[in-house]
């Protein structure tokens, strides 16, 4: 018998990078709406210290879509870190009420995007998502506008 785990394996030590809790700040920008947008994503350890920070161009779309495209962006990398449980924090009210079930999806694409976060989030143990005053989530809308500048 082999002492070496299996690397899908979970690993027992509460702060391994498989279960280590992250806490990441996600913002969509849309310059008008629908006009040039991108996402930005600020994802820190449990211990407050910055992992990475994403700023992507996503071209012509919506905020909303924006915002929605943060949140895949980031469960994804998430999934690439290895985490187990994530904290999700936005300043979009619409994305948080829509995603706590408050408020219903009609958009088609919003609703193709919300298949995709389920089946991403059914690979955590737990993700959170909550809703944040926008003074509170500065860097992540700083990486998003500047991912649009950048286009510009």
């Amino acid at each position: 018998m082999s002492d070496i785990p299996h690397p899908l394996a979970r690993a027992n030590h509460p702060e391994s990078p498989l279960t280590r809790p992250l806490t990441i700040h996600i913002d969509g920008a849309s310059r008008g709406n629908p006009g040039p947008s991108a996402v930005g994503i600020l994802i820190r350890g449990s211990d407050g210290k910055e992992i990475k920070r994403l700023s992507e161009y996503i071209g012509h779309a919506t905020n909303n879509t924006a915002e929605y495209m943060a949140f895949i962006f980031a469960l994804q990398e998430s999934l690439y870190l290895k985490a187990d449980r994530i904290e999700v924090f936005t300043d979009s009210e619409l994305l948080a009420r829509q995603f706590a079930g408050e408020y219903r999806v009609k958009d088609a694409l919003i609703r193709l995007f919300q298949k995709q976060i389920k089946h991403l989030m059914s690979f955590f143990s737990n993700v959170s998502v909550r809703h944040i005053p926008r003074e509170e989530n500065s860097e992540a809308d700083r990486l998003a506008n500047r991912a649009i500048e950048e286009m510009l």
